[in-house]
């Protein structure tokens, strides 16, 4: 069953290992849409997956800028009529400092998640045309919380503090578009999934050589896992069918025992009314940037996915 997957974040990591794993499939020679901030990287990851026997195209776009996700976003709806799956994975982790976008917004909130939120909200009705089961896949891991007074981190930066505050809002986010989307006659599936183990990247490049030689002894004793084993674990989220990923919707599952078993989740996450104030204030900042979650309504390409 050929499935069209649009992976952010796919020329390194958890990305590039599922990227992998789907050209790599036996069954049909997927479709992947890479969606990259680097068009050389991108163009260099689009031609090793088709000589990997996948069909590969390249989406550029920088999410430290909301009018180049719009800008993708539409471009997507007018190339496509339909998209089997999106999985969210792209973001910033070991920073040296706090940075802000050209958004003017902390540069982990909104690459590891508003931009994110608002690509999978402008993409959500291609989803709904899938004859697959449309789903979103979210990289995400347990813990961290949402700093109401200090959203854009201030006052109480570092890159971790950054890089959980994303994960627990896409956490909340799952529940939400779950709640929203989930139901219905063309109902969309919402998945967060957390790797067992770190995934080996080259961000051990750019840390401090302290941590390099932390990460080195970590690695040696199994504690960090590979792309490519991260994507053969993460594969069968994106190509079963669609009852199977139906039953798994609204849930954060990892892989313990050669299985997907779900992790509970923080009751902070659950709360209803932080969600929806979550929701809207993510609204508020893509608003206050230009853009509105409404503008692509109505038709699109009458496009469906072939036997």
């Amino acid at each position: 069953m050929i499935m069209r997957i649009l992976i952010t974040g796919a020329t390194n990591g958890m990305g590039r290992g599922v990227a992998e794993a789907l050209a790599a499939s036996d069954d049909e020679r997927n479709e992947l849409i890479l969606l990259c901030r680097s068009e050389e990287r991108g163009k260099a990851a689009v031609k090793d997956l088709e000589a990997r026997g996948a069909r590969a195209s390249l989406a550029v776009c920088d999410l430290a800028d909301l009018s180049a996700v719009r800008r993708v976003a539409g471009e997507l709806r007018e190339a496509y009529g339909y998209l089997d799956a999106i999985f969210v994975n792209a973001g910033l982790g070991y920073a040296a400092g706090r940075t802000e976008t050209v958004d003017g917004l902390d540069s982990h909130f909104q690459v590891n998640y508003l931009s994110q939120f608002y690509l999978t909200l402008g993409l959500i009705d291609l989803l709904r045309a899938s004859e697959r089961g449309g789903r979103v896949v979210f990289n995400a891991t347990p813990g961290g919380r949402i700093l109401w007074d200090d959203l854009q981190l201030t006052r109480s930066w570092s890159y971790e503090t950054g890089i959980r505050q994303a994960m627990a809002a896409k956490r909340m986010l799952l529940l939400t578009l779950d709640e929203r989307y989930g139901r219905g006659e063309r109902p969309v599936s919402f998945i967060c999934f957390s790797i067992p183990k770190t995934v080996w990247t080259n961000q051990v490049a750019i840390i401090p050589a302290p941590m390099r030689i932390a990460a080195g002894i970590m690695r040696a004793l199994g504690r960090f896992i590979s792309m490519e084993r991260c994507g053969e674990i993460m594969a069968p989220l994106f190509l079963c069918g669609e009852g199977e990923i139906r039953s798994r919707s609204g849930r954060l599952l990892t892989w313990k025992g050669g299985r997907f078993v779900e992790l509970p989740e923080d009751p902070a996450v659950i709360d209803g009314e932080a969600r929806r104030r979550l929701y809207e204030l993510s609204v508020g900042l893509c608003e206050g940037a230009g853009l509105r979650l409404g503008e692509w309504e109505g038709p699109r390409p009458a496009e469906r996915p072939g036997p």
